[in-house]
Order: structure tokens, then C-alpha cells, then sequence
């Protein structure tokens, strides 16, 4: 069989950690903050990880990871 290519767009926005889980960054923290308030923000930076329903895809996008 031929080697599963990685894909590129998952791979620049998705790290897997040490213990398997998939970690990424939270959306609506690029443009339009002046609406936002102080404490939604900070919660914004904070990176989170993909959740249960979504690993599986987000492992098969990751071939090798």
C-alpha cells in the first residue's frame, strides 16, 4: 500500500501530545475584539483539544502523528 500523505491545513493547526490527545487552538481570537470582553478573550488564547466526537476524524487526518 501506498504511504498516507498528511493533511497540510490539519497539520499547521493540530498538535498530538505526549499522551495521545489531539490539542488546538479556539476560533473568533483573530479579528473583531473590541466587541469582546477582557475575560473572553483571555479564554480565547487558551488552547484546548479536539473533542471525542471529532478525534477520530482529526486521527485520520494525522496519519502519522
Amino acid at each position: 500500500m501506498p504511504k498516507l500523505k498528511t493533511h497540510r491545513g490539519a497539520n499547521k493547526r493540530l498538535r498530538v501530545t505526549a499522551t495521545g490527545k489531539i490539542k488546538r487552538s479556539k476560533a473568533f481570537g483573530r479579528h473583531i475584539l473590541t466587541k469582546k470582553s477582557s475575560k473572553r478573550k483571555r479564554g480565547l488564547k487558551q488552547a484546548t483539544y479536539v473533542v471525542k466526537s471529532e478525534f477520530k476524524k482529526a486521527k485520520e487526518l494525522l496519519p502519522y502523528s
